[in-house]
């Protein structure tokens, strides 16, 4: 089931949304139309919307890289801790009184400092948002990696997706090699990358999800177990299980040591995508899984995984998912990149996702909203035996 090009045609397909399509755009290309929405009234706020949008995209990698320059530089710590004179900042950030102003400009324009007095700088709303936000700060420094893939985005877009980049060479499960043969030291990176975005999303699914329904759940991929944590933590009743490599096992026993100690959880070595998926649970959860894969292995497991649950149980997929109200943007213009560059999975719609559900053998499958789905969205289905 691997991905597949849609066959070349001779004439466009014809249709309303089409021919309106074409219209719209004829219209919004002509300098005239332009001109006179920027006079009107009516159409004034719209064409200064859509102008700003257009720089936006313009200007998007400056924003990227002011974000960048202000967590490294230390100034989001600095400010977090209250106003701060220029003259501080500048001490702290060991740049030139001129440099340091250009940046907090630069900072405050996309609301990461604001300027309280003359000269008094502290946090703006955003900044505060990712000044507690360890994955994103985790992310904001890993995207290094994607900058570098994406210095020529057409170049990365015409090699074959065998070659290796800087992103592949991170997440190590995307290797071409057996990941199972690679040592915790190999894994360290990605692994520790994941425990520490990994709050966020779960905090996201345990709030739209009862897992006290369940007598036992085995998360898959699970790496470090913080997710698992998390569960325990708020569910009680079920018992519990991890599965992940063997070398991301070894950071996940010493992070739920407590778990392990209590009785609640066991931990299962192996690589799902080689391995048998172990009995015994009623739920099995995939957080960010599945779209790190291509089609053909997100089938095979998802094949093992309804022969290894219990009959009637639960398989509870929680991540990002494509053409998502409110977070288009994030599914297809940021992970349809990243996850080429990673050389390995796609983003995929609930309805795609839906398909291989079925090429599996799941009978169907319901999408539980989230308040977060930029974040994750989540869907559920239950496991049939004949």
């Amino acid at each position: 089931m691997g991905d597949k090009i849609p066959s070349l045609r001779n004439t466009a397909p014809s249709g309303w949304r089409m021919r309106w399509a074409a219209w719209r755009n004829r219209v919004i290309a002509s300098e005239g139309f332009q001109s006179f929405a920027a006079r009107m009234p009516l159409l004034r706020p719209v064409a200064r919307r859509r102008a700003s949008a257009l720089f936006d995209l313009l200007a998007g990698f400056t924003y990227t890289q002011t974000l960048l320059a202000f967590v490294e530089s230390g100034m989001l710590e600095l400010l977090g801790e209250g106003p701060c004179a220029l003259e501080r900042v500048a001490s702290h950030t060991q740049l030139s009184p001129a440099a340091t102003e250009r940046l907090v400009r630069a900072a405050a324009a996309l609301d990461l400092a604001e300027e309280v007095a003359p000269g008094w700088w502290t946090l703006g709303q955003q900044g505060a948002a990712l000044s507690s936000n360890a994955g994103a700060l985790a992310m904001v420094r890993h995207h290094a990696l994607l900058y570098a893939d994406l210095t020529d985005p057409l170049a990365l877009l015409r090699q074959d997706r065998e070659e290796p980049t800087k992103l592949s060479e991170f997440w190590r499960y995307a290797a071409r090699e057996d990941p199972a043969a690679q040592g915790e030291d190999a894994v360290s990176p990605y692994s520790q990358l994941m425990a520490t975005s990994q709050a966020m999303v779960a905090r996201e699914v345990l709030a739209a999800y009862d897992f006290d329904r369940h007598a036992s759940v085995l998360d898959i991929g699970g790496g470090h177990g913080v997710f698992l944590k998390a569960l325990a933590h708020r569910f009680p009743r079920p018992r519990l299980g991890l599965m992940d490599l063997p070398g991301v096992i070894d950071g996940a026993r010493r992070n739920c040591a407590d778990l392990a100690d209590a009785g609640r959880v066991e931990f299962h070595p192996g690589s799902f995508s080689a391995d048998p998926i172990p009995g015994g649970y009623d739920c099995i959860t995939l957080v960010r899984i599945l779209h790190d894969h291509d089609d053909e292995p997100v089938v095979r497991l998802l094949s093992a995984i309804r022969k290894a649950l219990a009959p009637g149980g639960r398989l509870v997929i929680a991540e990002p998912m494509s053409g998502t109200r409110g977070a288009e943007a994030m599914g297809d213009a940021y992970f349809g990149l990243y996850l080429w560059a990673m050389r390995s999975g796609r983003p995929r719609t609930r309805q795609e996702i839906g398909s291989l559900l079925k090429a599996a053998g799941f009978p169907g499958f319901r999408l539980v909203r989230t308040s977060q789905p930029v974040v994750t969205s989540l869907i559920v289905t239950s496991a049939l035996h004949t």
